[in-house]
């Protein structure tokens, strides 16, 4: 039977419900309001936790991309700025935590990098999420395993090799895989759900889901497909600046995801054929036959 791994106040993996993470990513565009709205909603919809991303940006930014200039909300600025324009500081990051705690809700974050994953020990995380863009930086998968905290690793761009060499870096106890494809929005035919069944099959670990398509249907059905965490960026608007938008769910699609989702979960059953006593009134009414007896 596969893991379950418990996050915060959480249990997640087979038999418990389906952990439902809004991303907020860097949809905030640098906006600790904007956060703290996208925090609210997320927690009005019925979503278990939000996640952000953390990059240190003089490592992450690879050199020749420093300097290319783009049209951002700041005006036409440099990538380097722009990356440093979407960090926030520890006394934001102290405000984000506040205020989680505050409406109650979990947060955590994507780590980049280890002087990332060393600035947000001090908010005392309840896991850490490693991009699937780090996956096959083993150093820092082994700096985030010292931490002692419950991981979720994201799996697009990576072959079943690579996924194979990172999961035996990690404590299997504390680890939780999630499928997803790393194209933004990413087309039906790339989705590839099925991965979930197949990352269950060849690891003894909890299976999640990381949908970067438009719309809402296959998050729900990797969740019927045995998915027992699903994350999606969320947005306040789709049309808002940001490559990330136009993959994100809106407030109202969150509610959705998670109502669907709940009634994903009570609709699969659990496999045993019964007949129910809503249908013996039915039985008696419509059956002329019974050879049972």
């Amino acid at each position: 039977m596969p893991n379950i791994v418990k996050i915060g106040d959480r249990f997640v993996g087979e038999g418990h419900p389906t952990f439902i993470v809004g991303e907020v990513g860097i949809n905030h565009n640098g906006d600790l309001d904007i956060a703290k709205e996208l925090i609210r909603v997320a927690k009005e919809a019925g979503m278990d936790a939000v996640k952000f991303q953390k990059r240190t940006p003089e490592l992450c930014v690879p050199k020749e991309q420093r300097d290319q200039m783009r049209e951002t909300p700041w005006g036409y600025i440099t990538y380097m700025e722009y990356r440093q324009k979407v960090e926030f500081t520890p006394e934001q990051y102290q405000e984000i935590d506040r205020y989680c705690k505050e409406v109650g809700i979990q947060w955590f974050a994507s780590v980049w990098d280890e002087p990332s994953v060393d600035f947000l020990e001090a908010y005392n995380p309840v896991c850490y999420k490693i991009p699937s863009a780090s996956l096959t930086d083993h150093k820092l998968l082994k700096h985030l395993r010292s931490t002692g905290r419950p991981l979720i690793m994201s799996t697009g761009m990576s072959t079943m090799q690579q996924i194979h060499q990172s999961v035996d870096l990690l404590d299997k106890n504390k680890l939780l895989l999630v499928h997803a494809t790393s194209a933004y929005p990413c087309e039906p035919e790339e989705l590839n759900l099925r991965m979930v069944q197949t990352l269950k099959k060849e690891f003894d670990l909890p299976i999640g889901y990381s949908g970067h398509e438009v719309g809402l249907v296959p998050s729900v059905v990797a969740v019927g497909l045995g998915a027992c965490m699903v994350e999606r960026h969320i947005t306040l608007d789709r049309a808002m600046w940001g490559s990330d938008q136009a993959a994100s769910v809106e407030p109202g699609g969150m509610e959705r995801l998670v109502k669907y989702i709940r009634v994903t979960e009570k609709a699969l059953g659990d496999g045993v054929k019964v007949v129910y006593e809503s249908e013996k009134s039915q039985m008696r009414k419509l059956r002329r036959v019974d050879d049972s007896l």
